[in-house]
């Protein structure tokens, strides 16, 4: 379904996203998340959740200048320039965006209850639309919208530019979270966004910084948010040991240094990121030898969760589509008794039970068990200097967060797109907000786009060279942007 021209859903009147303001009015206080259970969820044994995570970067590419080049969506980049590193699969790209939107119809279609997430950056939203490919979200569409398809697809939240929240400002990372609830809202509208619950953090970084994580897990809370994905080697018991069962759902508590506490319910992603996980449907195989747990003295099915790019890769864009219509097939069989379902899905099923969010573990992110065993709360400045001598006596000790990759660092030797960005941060917090430049204003929502543009991970992931100096104008364009304004 193409949509008729002029298409222009998610964007202000200036023509840039719409990224500012108050989530979009909702007819309705609450939406309920969870839907109607797909057959075998009420007495399932355990269940498995698959989420397809999509992501374009927007970049300066759109002319010869990098100083003066649109930005553009990196997609139309590869459409536009074949002869790229894998713009030859930008056509295949195109395709897995938009084909959930004829597969879940196809399965439902048939009798059957399949059941996915989605993680869609805001970036790709904006650039698809940009470039004139609303299509792509019209085949989206019906499983946003349609009360047919609701309850078989949960969107997930998450931060508009694709930050990492270990080493983006938290004030910044909070508009990343406000702008896409706001730009979802404008796309898909004010009911579907109502029904968004879970949070995928891009990357799935978690910070580990005291503060950082709490202004982290307090922006979630305000911006209401139920419940977040983690990463399994990213978090560790409130003893400080290793999670003991990922496969029932956490309490992730974070602790500021001023002894403040917040809290939000925790689904564990097991495992790397691999997209063969996801591309050959391994949470199901593996669900299949689960059994159901005690959790607060109540019998509660367990969960296995994984989240991959869903169009990165021959596995996904071959083997995926294939294998998931095979699982939904067997997991809706007859005596099936290890059913798909979505995150909040599974979460209304445990509370089904009985058992509540007092009831769950802890998790706190890796490391708090040894800082919180010596520090009792104070100012910041005190908690830097604790882990200052933490990081002396052990070189494995460290506060940047973990992501998908144990082995990645968000921080070590990035610093020349750091810099940048941290001049951009500053240059919006002191021109826009600072002077109380109004949401409202062109030249808020001007400064602000190339600010939460800037802050994209790719910028970072691949190191210096054309990525890095993408990511550098991105930055000198959202300092430009709050200079005029303030």
């Amino acid at each position: 379904m193409v949509a008729p021209e002029p298409y222009d859903v998610g964007l202000a009147n200036d023509g840039l996203p719409d990224l500012a303001g108050p989530d979009l009015p909702s007819g309705v206080e609450r939406v309920d998340a969870a839907g109607a259970p797909a057959r075998g969820q009420t007495d399932a044994r355990a269940a498995f959740a698959v989420a397809l995570h999509m992501h374009q970067p927007l970049i300066p590419a759109g002319g010869p200048d990098l100083a003066t080049a649109a930005v553009v969506s990196n997609l139309r980049h590869m459409i536009e320039n074949p002869g790229l590193p894998d713009a030859h699969n930008a056509g295949a790209f195109l395709d897995c965006y938009g084909r959930m939107g004829e597969i879940v119809p196809r399965l439902v279609g048939e009798g059957l209850e399949p059941r996915v997430m989605f993680d869609y950056s805001g970036c790709l939203l904006h650039g698809l639309i940009q470039m004139g490919r609303a299509d792509v979200i019209e085949r989206l569409r019906p499983l946003t919208t349609d009360p047919r398809y609701v309850r078989c697809v949960e969107w997930l939240g998450t931060a508009w530019g694709h930050a990492v929240a270990p080493s983006t400002p938290p004030q910044d990372f909070r508009l990343h979270v406000r702008a896409w609830r706001r730009h979802f809202g404008s796309v898909f509208g004010s009911e579907a966004l109502a029904r968004v619950r879970g949070f995928s953090p891009p990357e799935m970084a978690l910070p580990n910084h005291p503060d950082v994580c709490y202004e982290f897990v307090r922006t979630l809370r305000e911006c209401g948010y139920e419940w977040v994905m983690v990463q399994e080697h990213t978090v560790e018991a409130d003893d400080g040991g290793p999670v003991r069962d990922p496969h029932v759902p956490h309490r992730l508590v974070a602790r500021g240094s001023g002894g403040e506490e917040a809290s939000i319910v925790a689904l564990v992603k097991t495992r790397g990121s691999d997209t063969k996980l996801v591309g050959q449907m391994q949470p199901y195989y593996e669900a299949r030898g689960l059994r159901r747990a005690e959790n607060g003295g109540r019998s509660v099915p367990r969960l296995v969760s994984q989240i991959a790019d869903g169009e990165n890769g021959g596995v996904m864009m071959n083997e995926f589509v294939p294998k998931f219509e095979q699982v939904m097939r067997e997991a809706a069989g007859p005596g099936a008794d290890v059913p798909p379902m979505t995150g909040s899905q599974y979460l209304a099923q445990v509370a089904a039970t009985g058992a509540t969010q007092a009831d769950f573990p802890v998790l706190r992110p890796l490391f708090h068990k040894r800082i919180w065993e010596r520090f009792d709360g104070g100012d910041p400045a005190a908690l830097e200097t604790l882990l200052a001598g933490l990081r002396a006596a052990d070189r494995s000790f460290h506060v940047e967060g973990g992501s998908w990759t144990n082995d990645r660092s968000w921080v070590a030797g990035y610093a020349g797109v750091l810099g940048p960005m941290g001049a951009a941060s500053a240059a919006f917090a002191d021109r826009i907000t600072g002077r109380g430049v109004p949401e409202s204003d062109s030249r808020y929502r001007e400064a602000l786009f190339y600010l939460l543009c800037a802050q994209t991970s790719c910028f970072r992931y691949w190191g210096e060279g054309t990525w890095a100096d993408y990511g550098r104008e991105l930055c000198r364009r959202a300092v430009d942007a709050a200079n005029r304004a303030g």
